[in-house]
């Protein structure tokens, strides 16, 4: 059964470190992940992968801090 994930993308990577210092610093989960296929074909950047639970908090987190994000916890399913 594959396990479904929420990720976050974002229009650079600066700002994929920044939301994971901001992420991990509020003592969310939070990993760095290659932008997925299904969401980009060229596969170029990272994502967010971000517990279920912790999805609205990190949102509001994220533009608090005016984090630019692209897609905003896609669900994606991960074999």
């Amino acid at each position: 059964m594959a396990e479904e994930i929420r990720i976050i993308t974002f229009p650079s990577v600066w700002h994929a470190f920044r939301a994971e210092k901001i992420l991990k610093g509020a003592s969310l989960t939070c990993a760095l992940i290659p932008v997925p296929r299904e969401l980009s074909s060229s596969c170029q950047g990272l994502a967010a992968k971000i517990a279920e639970a912790d999805l609205e908090r990190a949102l509001a987190l994220l533009d608090a801090e005016k984090v630019q994000m692209e897609k905003r916890g896609v669900k994606v399913n991960k074999a």
